[in-house]
């Protein structure tokens, strides 16, 4: 593949969105700003105002003032404007309170046009002092900035807790009971059309009916069909169910509203409900449009057959969506798309006809369809001429669109840190091993002996696998430390499965105990390690699975003995698993244990009869570290009775 020219001109629709607002950081720097200076402004205002708790303020009448002042009981008479304080003297009206001598103040408030004059105060005789203050426009704004700070601080902040509730928009203080959803408009935004979903062709083929039905409403009208309430995108994570029903918007060229089922539920109650009540009303104002609720469980949960619930905010939230898609009249073009990757656990009410009508199930990429969705992501980085992105397809079994995307862009991280123009084969295939298998653990220092456990351990897998005929061929063998392992073998298929066999189940258990019996042909029982206790706890579950899940033993009848699922029934109970009998049990136990005995057995009879090889293998790999496909495989030429693969 070439690498591609002018990159600097080429924007990839899938990754653009409307960009948020850049003023809200500004806003949120002019309102710290704003803050500060009335709290600097209150303070100063308070210290220089005196101490306010060493006076006592008490109204008084006119006569009672007149006559306090002509016996001389007062220090000071302040007068401002028509408002008169009388402070009395504090050796004879003080106020013990904790210590703190509080002065009292009579205050007297003068009628319009009266003087202080004309009721008799200001007699040289009297020793009171008496202060006139300044009763200038200014002074008078000046000593009634105290509570004018005070007040707008009060409202500022309220409104500021508020739109941070609302998720940081300046709506007013109820804007938090407004709908958070982004809105894509296919005559503004990015388009993304069914042409940039490079997979999922019969879940594309399911949603053009719907395209269709919003581009042409009158025709399937005539014909008696109503339009779907809602259709639920369901399993499995990163098939970018999100990608497609944005899609979906984009080819119908109609408003395309997204939205988290988490960003509904606050700590209130009945906020979401409120949200729930202003996204719909959104959406029919601006119809035909498309609501979009991704990992719709967070709010779609079975409800409780509890009075009062568990969590009434979530269930009224719950509620009011159930009431919204049935409260749609048959005029009302808005279509509501859901994601999850747990049907399972959707109330049953959410998902009956007239609300969700149809369910689309995306499947993981096949190999076609990972090429496919190799190649749109590879438009718009540069690849070396050697990059084969067929054969990256053919590594990267159960991979998702998300795990592609990813895959890709580890490859491009790594050709930043090597300073290279494009991205080449070898990045590509350590990009996978480390999204697989995780990074090597290059600090892990394992000492010689525990290098060659590990190798011998390594290899008692591989030779099992490659020595029965139903698996997988191996891929790699690694005796670096990964994650939390010593070391790893990589086991591919060579094509996309969708059933398992018994045969490879047994298979599987068999490879599983090799690292076990490994141990104890080549180090002896007393020297065996706890490195096989996630084998063999795999090897279980596998085992337990065989024969009370899918019925693979002959003696017990083809029936489902597993646990159910945790369900609420109509009377509350909580129902986890079945009643099976203590002789059917006893039988289970005993069927899986034989299971096991039968897979460990075959794996010693395979690293036995083949001990030389193995030992030979595992030098050569003590001496590598890594072991490829071909140089596994290579020392099989001459060996007899290997099996050929049976892939059915």
């Amino acid at each position: 593949m070439k690498p591609i020219k002018n990159k600097k001109e080429k924007k990839n629709p899938l990754l653009t969105k409307k960009e948020a607002p850049k003023d809200g950081k500004k806003w949120n720097i002019i309102l710290t700003v704003f803050l500060s200076f009335l709290l600097v402004g209150l303070i100063v205002n308070y210290w220089y105002s005196g101490a306010s708790n060493e006076k006592v303020n008490t109204q008084i009448g006119l006569n009672q003032l007149t006559a306090n002042y002509k016996s001389g009981i007062y220090e000071e008479i302040v007068v401002a404007w028509n408002v008169i304080e009388a402070k009395k003297f504090l050796n004879q009206w003080a106020i013990v309170n904790g210590g703190v001598q509080i002065r009292q103040i009579d205050k007297l408030t003068l009628p319009t046009n009266v003087n202080i004059t004309d009721i008799g105060i200001g007699n040289t005789n009297n020793p009171t002092k008496i202060t006139l203050k300044d009763q200038t426009w200014w002074k008078f704004w000046m000593d009634l900035l105290p509570n004018l700070l005070g007040t707008i601080l009060f409202v500022v902040l309220l409104f500021f807790i508020f739109g941070r509730m609302s998720g940081g928009a300046w709506g007013g203080p109820m804007a938090f009971i407004r709908s958070r959803a982004r809105i894509y408009d296919p005559n503004e935004d990015e388009k993304i059309t069914f042409a940039q979903v490079a997979w999922a062709e019969e879940e594309k083929e399911d949603l053009r009916e719907v395209v269709d039905f919003l581009k042409n409403p009158t025709k399937y009208k005539n014909l008696g069909a109503k339009i779907p309430r809602g259709i639920l995108l369901q399993w499995p994570p990163g098939t970018w169910k999100t990608l497609l029903a944005r899609a979906v918007a984009g080819e119908s060229n109609v408003p395309f509203f997204s939205i988290s089922g988490s960003e509904f539920v606050e700590m209130f109650v009945g906020v979401g409900a409120a949200r729930v009540r202003d996204l719909f009303r959104d959406a029919r104002e601006r119809a035909p449009s498309i609501i979009f609720i991704d990992e719709i469980d967070a709010i779609g949960k079975k409800r409780s057959p509890w009075i009062g619930g568990w969590h009434d905010e979530r269930e009224q939230t719950l509620n009011q969506i159930l009431t919204e898609m049935d409260g749609f009249d048959n005029e009302t073009n808005v279509i509501v798309l859901a994601a999850t990757n747990r049907s399972d656990v959707l109330d049953r009410a959410l998902l009956r006809p007239g609300r969700f009508d149809r369910k689309v199930t995306i499947q993981l990429p096949n190999l076609e369809d990972r090429f496919k969705i190799l190649e749109v992501h590879a438009k718009w980085k540069p690849f070396d001429e050697s990059v084969d992105l067929h054969k990256v397809a053919s590594i990267t079994v159960w991979f998702s669109g998300a795990d592609l995307w990813n895959l890709l862009n580890e490859a491009a991280i790594l050709a930043g840190k090597w300073n290279l123009k494009s991205i080449t084969q070898d990045m590509i295939q350590k990009s996978i091993e480390k999204v697989i298998m995780w990074n090597e653990k290059k600090s892990l220092r394992m000492t010689d002996y525990e290098k060659k456990l590990t190798a011998y351990h390594e290899v008692g897998h591989a030779l099992v696998w490659k020595m029965l005929p139903h698996t997988d061929p191996v891929h790699k063998i690694s005796i670096l430390p990964r994650g939390g392992a010593g070391g790893v073998t990589w086991f591919l298929p060579e094509k996309d499965k969708t059933y398992t066999s018994k045969a490879k189940y047994l298979d599987e258990l068999a490879t599983l105990y090799g690292w076990r019996v490994a141990e104890e042909v080549f180090f002896g029982s007393e020297y065996i390690t706890t490195g096989a206790s996630s084998d063999i706890e795999r090897a279980t579950e596998i085992a337990r699975a065989m024969v009370m899940r899918f019925g693979f033993d002959p003696d017990i009848w083809p029936e489902n003995f597993a646990p159910d699922r945790i369900e609420w029934n109509f009377l509350g109970a909580e129902s986890q698993e079945k009643a099976i009998s203590e002789d059917t049990r006893r039988m289970i136990d005993t069927k899986v244990r034989d299971i096991l005995k039968q897979a460990y057995n075959q794996a010693r009879e395979i690293i036995t009869k083949n001990k030389d090889l193995h030992e030979k293998i595992s030098q050569a790999l003590l001496e590598k570290e890594e072991m490829l496909k071909e140089d596994f495989d290579a020392f099989f030429e001459a060996v007899e009775g290997v099996p050929v693969k049976n892939q059915q």
